[in-house]
């Protein structure tokens, strides 16, 4: 044990903010970093991916990732371009969905750079993207994948224990052992009732020196599920319209594409074509599939019973779109259709192309069914915004824009309460993260006033000690 130091965790990311989560816990010369996300949403957020670390990158010793989402793994590879040569510890799913996420955001890197150079309007000269695929490969490569429920060692007197969190596959609550400290990290917490994946695991017992929560609906709780979604898109092909659904590749496409064929076969809605527009959300279809027919232990018995070697995602009229050729041919739909593409908040990827044809016209309904971040084209368009801008160009919106809630993979604050009365005993701190401006501070106080529990929200770069 080391006695000089005192265990801490700094605060690099997700603190005033629901992005970009990373956290490093040092003890003398051992660093582990929990995370390791992209800034997303308003611009002076984004500019922070370009900003230095604040902590030594050659000094980290290992990486461990809760779940395979952007704003917790995208920064991955910046980590590795500036000389991390360490292991990345995650579940299998979150490794493979990984993958596919930051093959992806290197193209998006890439070919924004690429735009940035030829419209010169990039502070960098030479234009250069944050990343690239090689650092994206190379950073594939460092992953190391760990079992659920399994206590491993990562580092001298490091231990982690991964648990399903019920947020998407993959997704992990992680227990931290740290020279003599326990810890947990929520990661994104998942619901009880996910249609897929089986419900949070409980905290863990005993006293805990810190539980690091999330706090994304901290303030707020889910509406109950309505028939909304059904009649918006009734309403909308009634009136010879398609539905446009911005949607996260990764879990969100999946619960969707269950709901619509579960309204097609009660007869709930008429049976016109579906397009899955995201080659990111194709893959990940595939790795759902995988482990539902592998039996996986994140996924629900009842579901594998029922759905094991079949495919609960097609309702007989779903159509993939894998190349951009395919993709241009729904730009501007004729006849009525379904069309699910990323990304989730409208900020890049295939979907801006179908906003940019749809919105001008009222016959059209695009429906937001995710969490829209303050600085997004998501949030202006839920917002109420006339209009938005899209590849250099103002985009009249004419097209009726809905939000629906039901769909969230994120617990709300009851369940976040709920999620934390688990613990057999009152950990001694707990830190309230990955939550907008103010609404941290509002669940901290809720964690207080329900639990009677040491809480706080700590403040971006903030160094506590443990």
């Amino acid at each position: 044990m080391n006695n000089i130091n005192e265990p801490t965790i700094t605060f690099l990311g997700a603190a005033g903010t629901v992005t970009g989560s990373r956290f490093i816990l040092s003890n003398g010369e051992t660093n582990i970093m929990v995370d390791c996300g992209l800034f997303q949403g308003l611009k002076e957020l984004r500019l922070k991916n370009w900003d230095p670390l604040g902590f030594d990158v050659k000094k980290i010793d290992a990486v461990v990732l809760t779940h395979a989402h952007l704003d917790h793994c995208g920064y991955i590879p910046k980590l590795v371009q500036q000389g991390f040569e360490g292991k990345i510890h995650s579940t299998l799913y979150t490794a493979k969905l990984a993958e596919v996420i930051l093959l992806d955001s290197a193209r998006i890197q890439t070919e924004d750079a690429k735009w940035a150079a030829k419209k010169g309007f990039s502070k960098h000269n030479p234009v250069k993207p944050l990343y690239d695929e090689a650092d994206a490969t190379k950073a594939i490569g460092q992953f190391q994948t760990e079992e659920f429920d399994t206590r491993i060692q990562i580092a001298p007197e490091t231990f982690v224990t991964f648990k399903p969190s019920g947020h998407i596959l993959g997704a992990a609550i992680v227990e931290v052992e740290f020279f003599g400290k326990k810890l947990m990290f929520s990661g994104d917490l998942g619901r009880d009732h996910h249609p897929l994946l089986v419900n949070p695991s409980p905290v863990a017992s005993g006293q805990l020196d810190a539980i690091l929560t999330e706090s994304t609906y901290g303030d707020r709780e889910h509406v109950a599920p309505t028939t909304d979604f059904e009649k918006c898109i009734n309403e909308t092909v009634a009136a010879g319209g398609s539905v446009l659904i911005p949607a996260f590749a990764v879990d969100r496409t999946e619960i969707i594409l269950m709901r619509i064929r579960e309204l097609m076969e009660a007869g709930s809605i008429p049976r016109i074509p579906v397009y899955a527009d995201s080659p990111m959300a194709l893959k990940a279809l595939d790795y759902y599939r995988e482990a539902i027919n592998t039996e996986s232990k994140e996924i629900r018995p009842e579901v594998i019973a029922k759905w094991k070697n079949k495919d609960p995602f097609d309702p007989g009229s779903l159509v993939e779109l894998h190349t951009v050729d395919e993709s241009k041919t729904i730009n501007n739909p004729t006849q009525p259709c379904l069309i699910i593409s990323a990304s989730g908040m409208g900020t890049g990827g295939r979907v801006v192309h179908h906003l940019r044809q749809m919105l001008p016209n009222p016959i059209h309904t695009v429906l937001m069914v995710g969490y829209q971040a303050i600085g997004t084209r998501g949030r202006a368009l839920v917002d109420g915004a006339k209009e938005v801008k899209m590849h250099g160009e103002l985009v009249p919106v004419r097209a009726r824009v809905e939000q629906i809630g039901e769909f969230s993979a994120h617990a709300d604050s009851t369940e976040l309460i709920a999620w934390l009365a688990t613990s057999t005993a009152a950990p001694k701190q707990i830190f309230v993260v990955h939550g907008e401006a103010g609404v941290a501070e509002s669940f901290s106080d809720l964690v207080h006033s329900k639990l009677g529990w040491n809480s706080r929200a700590p403040k971006d770069g903030e160094v506590a000690s443990l």
